[in-house]
């Protein structure tokens, strides 16, 4: 795999703490990627220690196959947009976008052309002039994000960049990050899986400083290898014989209520289409209502299953057991 960026076991530790313990990760050139984890699994350490802002104890870091973070051989080609990102309120948007700009190296020419570039991408372009102080939230969420693709850098690596924002400002925001350019490579930390399940092309599980799994998306979700019908209530036993003829290479879970039936089909050559036409087929013949369709799993559920195990359990104090008799 041709890697935009590699990490191999990783190690950093704050004081007794190892907040990432031996963490490998491979993020493909050219796609969005989600790191999902719990609150100290160790996402944002990774992302810091990735450009340098951390050091690590531990282990050997590769971006864009030029080895560590180096000022000079990585100017402008890598940006991180950190978590909790502050900008200066007397600033105006145009003003700190060119101060950023010059940092990453940009030619004058260069530099006017993406200024440019990045305030229509986000929707700013009317507000280049105004000082930061009279940006909305969400307007200032653009901007830092205006300023982490400016001059179209190789990797980017944000760190949940729809924090605190309404449905609206998300939404525009993922807009915005589905119109990158293909050759960039987006390594998006956060909290809401639904926003990584719909943007990302695959994702990493990291708890207690350690890779838990990587796959691509298609594959973490099985949407590919899953369905499952929502029935209507029939009073009547589902006709699982002719189910298990018309797809003998599959199996079959149906819901303790009968309500939910779902296949998975392990078969490559057979598609999700081709398993629709063939259990329709059998439930609508029998009468069976069916009233919607799930294709695959979802990143929660594959999330919580792949890392229950991971994550250690607390104890119940002796004043939060359950009362004695």
């Amino acid at each position: 795999m041709n890697a935009a960026l590699e990490l191999k076991r990783i190690v950093k530790t704050y004081g007794r703490r190892r907040a990432l313990d031996g963490l490998d990760l491979a993020v493909p050139r050219g796609t969005i990627f989600g790191l999902v984890g719990s609150n100290g699994a160790g996402k944002t350490t990774a992302l810091a220690v990735s450009v340098g802002l951390l050091r690590r104890d531990a282990g050997t870091v590769n971006l864009l196959g030029d080895g560590p973070f180096d000022p000079l051989r990585h100017a402008g080609r890598v940006t991180l947009l950190p978590q909790d990102s502050r900008l200066p309120l007397h600033a105006r948007a145009e003003d700190l976008l060119r101060f950023y700009g010059r940092l990453q190296g940009l030619s004058e020419g260069a530099l006017c052309e993406s200024i440019d570039e990045a305030l229509e991408w986000v929707h700013l372009g009317d507000r280049r002039r105004s000082p930061v102080r009279t940006l909305s939230h969400g307007m200032m969420r653009r901007l830092t994000i205006a300023q982490a693709f400016l001059g179209r850098p190789e990797l980017v690596l944000l760190d949940e960049p729809m924090s605190g924002l309404d449905p609206r400002e998300a939404a525009r925001i993922r807009a915005i990050l589905k119109r990158r350019h293909d050759a960039q490579t987006v390594v998006i930390s956060s909290h809401n899986l639904h926003e990584l399940e719909t943007l990302c092309d695959g994702a990493a599980f990291i708890e207690a400083g350690r890779l838990v799994r990587q796959d691509s998306m298609e594959n973490l979700t099985r949407r590919s290898r899953r369905m499952t019908y929502c029935l209507e209530p029939a009073g009547r036993p589902l006709p699982m014989e002719e189910l298990q003829q018309a797809l003998p290479k599959a199996t079959w879970e149906q819901g303790i209520d009968g309500l939910e039936l779902t296949v998975k089909f392990f078969d490559e050559a057979t598609r999700a289409a081709e398993v629709n036409a063939r259990v329709l087929e059998v439930l609508l013949r029998h009468g069976v209502g069916v009233i919607e369709i799930r294709r695959g799993s979802n990143l929660e559920s594959e999330y919580f299953s792949a890392t229950d195990s991971q994550t250690p359990q607390v104890p119940l104090s002796p004043s939060s057991g359950p009362a004695t008799p």
